[in-house]
């Protein structure tokens, strides 16, 4: 008899969706305890959970996104504009943070991120990304 042939595979729980960046957690082994309470995909996400910053990037996408007609996008880089708007000092440090929220808006099913026209995963995408309302 091979090895592990009387053993069942166990099953995967379906990914999470970061609290913090908005990417999928996958299930990993080590978790296999405390998968109910993994809220963060990284000790980094865990210390730099969203803020006031955070919320205010969310609601300008929204806003942004509800004066433009249905299915125009905008960049990230125009609401970290509106959020910081002190000059290019202060909304070029927005621009993680406002990919963050488009991020966490596409898990809340409000938004979706675009690459060439086409809907993107916003965990794998790279380079740069349009946003517009959900469909």
């Amino acid at each position: 008899m091979p090895s592990g042939a009387g053993r069942s595979k166990s099953v995967v729980p379906e990914p999470k969706i970061c609290r913090s960046c908005g990417r999928t957690i996958e299930w990993r082994k080590k978790w296999e305890r405390n998968w109910d309470d993994v809220r963060y995909c990284s000790d980094a996400c865990r210390r730099s959970k969203p803020s006031s910053t955070d919320r205010a990037l969310e609601a300008s996408i929204l806003d942004l996104l509800s004066k433009r007609a249905h299915g125009a996008t905008i960049c990230p880089s125009e609401a970290a504009k509106a959020v910081g708007a002190g000059g290019e000092d202060t909304w070029r440090p927005l621009m993680e943070p406002a990919r963050r929220a488009a991020r966490r808006l596409v898990a809340a099913g409000e938004i979706e991120i675009t690459q060439r026209g086409h809907v993107v995963d916003p965990s794998t995408a790279r380079g740069p990304i349009r946003l517009r309302r959900a469909i």
